[in-house]
């Protein structure tokens, strides 16, 4: 999907919108088809039954595929979560190794760090947003691997302590990896072609309903068509775990900086 421009607008109003569309396509069909489907029924209701027999099937097939995908979206999102909570414990893990280091290369470290933390925070974090890759935090890395690779240890207990601290390196440089890979996560559009489609189909199906009381079939039609949005809403929020309000948020890294890294005053 490259309507991106949604996930600008506040949550409640993505929301809100989502529901109209539906509910506005739902009763326009509703009207349009009235005076067909009484013609079709020959005043009677002759055809509900057949009519409700296939609405039952494309609506449990399409229950069935809207509930999948939107677990897939939560997964999707959660893992996203993971792998920013996983790089903010390696963070903090590299930044406690570093702190036995002796000076000067200690306070040469810890500040490549910090810097690392607040440009993946202040700068690439807005990018991951829109959508793109950031690649500025990755200087402030290589500047800190640098550093890390000319530290010689002078005995046993830095030789331990510089081992433990390049796995920890490599663990936050994988992590880093993953969370820039995932920037472009989000559900192939021909999904969403079935999404869209199918939810069409369904709420086409109710038309063809024929009851004595139109208003009846009309809030019926409301209903099933206001669910069928709030259910598109809620796979579309999920489907870019950076983009919009409801989104995979820094916070991991700023808890990070501001208990761990908070240069002392």
């Amino acid at each position: 999907m490259t309507m991106y421009w949604v996930y600008v607008l506040p949550n409640w109003l993505f929301g809100i919108l989502t529901v109209v569309l539906f509910l506005a396509m739902g009763v326009a069909g509703l009207y349009l088809t009235r005076g067909w489907m009484r013609r079709v029924h020959h005043g009677e209701h002759g055809h509900n039954d057949i009519v409700g027999f296939y609405m039952a099937g494309v609506t449990v097939l399409y229950a069935v595929s809207i509930g999948l995908l939107a677990i897939g979206a939560w997964a999707t999102y959660t893992d996203v979560q993971s792998k920013v909570d996983h790089e903010a414990a390696s963070l903090a893990g590299l930044y406690r190794d570093i702190s036995a280091y002796p000076e000067p290369e200690r306070s040469i470290l810890q500040e490549d760090l910090r810097r690392y933390t607040r440009q993946a925070i202040d700068v690439a974090w807005p990018l991951q947003r829109r959508g793109i890759v950031p690649t500025s935090e990755g200087a402030e890395l290589t500047d800190f691997q640098g550093h890390f690779m000319s530290f010689e240890p002078q005995n046993e207990r830095q030789k331990i302590l510089a081992a433990e601290a390049y796995r920890t390196l490599n663990e936050l440089t994988e992590s880093r990896r993953m969370r820039l890979n995932s920037v472009s996560d989000e559900m192939p559009g021909p999904l969403w072609v079935l999404v869209l489609v199918g939810a069409f189909v369904c709420i086409a199906v109710s038309w063809f309903y024929h009851t004595d009381n139109f208003r009846l079939h009309l809030w019926m039609t409301i209903l099933f068509a206001g669910l069928l949005g709030v259910l598109i809403y809620l796979v579309a929020v999920l489907d870019n775990p950076y983009r919009g309000k409801v989104s995979v948020s820094p916070e991991p890294l700023e808890r990070v900086y501001e208990q761990v890294m908070m240069p002392a005053k």
